[in-house]
């Protein structure tokens, strides 16, 4: 098994907010496709990082899935479709392996 988590910004570049509705829709967008998500909404959590010398600092909500088989081509066309809707460079998405116990 495997845990797939990404982080989405909840505004965009030049500080508007996302609508809430695009939230819902990825989250909704999982569960249908895997049967379940796991998405941290009310409880942003801050990211900083550094770009040409600059910190940039961001609040983001967090989505995980946990699925039984490894589909990178996936997960990788649907981390660019979300760096398209969402106006990002690059959103960052892990996927790691665990043991459900």
């Amino acid at each position: 098994m495997y845990l797939a988590r990404f982080y989405l910004p909840l505004r965009d570049n030049e500080g508007e907010p996302f609508p809430t509705l695009m939230f819902r829709v990825v989250e909704a967008e999982l569960s249908r496709h895997f049967g379940g998500v796991t998405a941290h909404l009310e409880s942003p959590a801050s990211g900083l990082w550094r770009e040409k010398g600059k910190t940039h600092a961001d609040e983001v909500v967090i989505f995980e899935v946990i699925v039984e088989d490894l589909d990178r081509w996936w997960w990788t066309s649907y981390r660019e479709r979300l760096e398209r809707d969402f106006r990002q460079k690059r959103i960052l998405l892990t996927l790691q392996p665990v043991e459900v116990l």
